[in-house]
């Protein structure tokens, strides 16, 4: 398989310098063998009854900041509100 790497890094808009490129078409390429030597999994992965995972219980922490040291970080405060650069007309 041939990987253009100044294709890919045109689309990411990545600039790679010139004597980099054979490095990462190399690395493209040994990360490509790498997947495709994969093993492919036919049945389902299913849980081991006999050890169970154990999830943590999630409980929300609403009380260690107050809204006044919240907005105290912030570059700029209006009516209570962050301020933002406005992004649609």
């Amino acid at each position: 398989m041939n990987i253009d790497i100044r294709h890919i890094a045109k689309l990411a808009r990545l600039r790679i310098e010139d004597d980099q490129f054979e490095k990462f078409e190399k690395e493209m390429q040994n990360i490509v063998d790498m997947v495709e030597n994969l093993p492919d999994i036919d049945e389902e992965l299913a849980l081991d009854e006999n050890d169970p995972m154990t999830l943590r219980e999630d409980c929300a922490v609403t009380d260690k900041y107050t809204r006044q040291e919240l907005m105290a970080n912030a570059p700029q405060v209006k009516a209570g509100c962050l301020v933002v650069p406005k992004t649609v007309e």
